[in-house]
């Protein structure tokens, strides 16, 4: 009988993982992962967690990785903030913690898998879009060691959500399971990335707001306010067509805006890559964010960088998000968005 670890967060998703594969006759159990400091969050958690490993008859492990969440994730995201950048926190922890340190925990104790309730598929070696479209996570495991895939199970990758919750509400213990909120996107964040950064850094700080060619034309909350594409938070004087921030300058604290036409970008650098595939010249499709339609682009790999050119402009390019490229439904590669070609000079 195969031993499988189960990354168990006390919610709907993942419980339906574990209760599948000890119907399915692997020898099941439970982790959960105490990831950032927050008591009664994990209390709760853990309570439901041992609820569902007393219904299934199934060990589990209570594992503090805070320390590492924090060095991993938590500290880059408030830094890449402070750098004017736009952090994805979900990247690195699926990397270095849910696929990276729970897994090295399974390696340790003997576990032929680990299985996790994300929505993705893993085809011949691939991490691959989940059949339920509206909640694949592919783009956010792009980032995941390629060597890491052939000990992780995603069982919920071949099943659309709905039917997940239908299922949970027919058994007994888990109904509750079933009708509870979603978790919010970043485990870390209640309401908004502003109420994080707010007790840690100086996040109330009046700047000038430039146009492209540098003219003083209004003035803003402060740099960490903003991401590129946002719209509204600033003020510009005299404006009557929408304005749109365009890039924002962290050591001067300010940020430049314009109009939705000059948020138009034909090709971009993206660095410190993970690929899946070994061609250093392909075309292909790129997601430049999580919701962004996937684009056709051509690709040219040199260092360890990624010159993507693609075929049809796209909007609210940020650096410090994941680039993400796919062959159809299969992810072949990922990187860091560095910024604009032109801006690289």
């Amino acid at each position: 009988m195969k031993k499988i670890l189960v990354a168990m967060s006390g919610g709907v998703d993942s419980t339906i993982v574990a209760y599948t594969l000890k119907e399915q006759g692997f020898e099941v159990e439970g982790a959960y992962m105490k990831l950032h400091d927050s008591p009664i969050y994990h209390e709760n958690n853990i309570k439901k967690v041992e609820k569902v490993a007393s219904f299934l008859g199934i060990k589990h492990h209570i594992l503090d990785l805070q320390e590492s969440f924090n060095e991993a994730v938590f500290a880059p995201f408030i830094d890449t903030y402070k750098e004017g950048l736009t952090p994805n926190p979900c990247v690195l922890c699926n990397r270095n913690i849910k696929l990276g340190a729970l897994l090295d925990f399974a390696k340790d104790g003997g576990f032929d898998f680990l299985a996790t309730g994300h929505y993705a598929q893993i085809k011949d070696g691939f991490i691959t879009e989940a059949v339920d479209k509206s909640k694949d996570q592919s783009y956010f495991l792009s980032n995941v060691k390629k060597e890491a895939l052939e000990f992780v199970k995603f069982p919920l990758g071949e099943r659309f959500k709905e039917d997940v919750k239908a299922q949970a509400s027919k058994i007994e213990v888990l109904k509750s399971f079933a009708t509870q909120a979603e978790s919010s996107e970043i485990c870390f964040v209640d309401d908004t990335y502003l109420e994080v950064l707010e007790d840690l850094t100086d996040l109330e700080k009046p700047g000038d707001v430039l146009d492209a060619k540098g003219n003083v034309i209004g003035v803003h909350k402060g740099y960490m306010h903003y991401t590129i594409g946002k719209r509204k938070g600033f003020t510009v004087h005299g404006a009557h067509d929408p304005h749109y921030v365009l890039s924002i300058d962290a050591k001067n604290n300010k940020i430049t805006v314009g109009t939705k036409e000059e948020l138009n970008v034909s090709s971009f650098l993206i660095n410190e890559l993970n690929m899946f595939i070994d061609d250093l010249k392909f075309e292909c499709l790129v997601k430049i964010r999580y919701r962004s339609p996937k684009t056709p682009c051509e690709v040219e790999i040199k260092d360890d960088k990624a010159i993507v050119k693609v075929l049809q402009s796209v909007q609210g390019l940020a650096p410090g998000q994941a680039a993400v490229f796919y062959d159809g439904e299969k992810v072949i590669g990922s990187g860091w968005i560095k910024g604009e070609i032109d801006e690289q000079g």
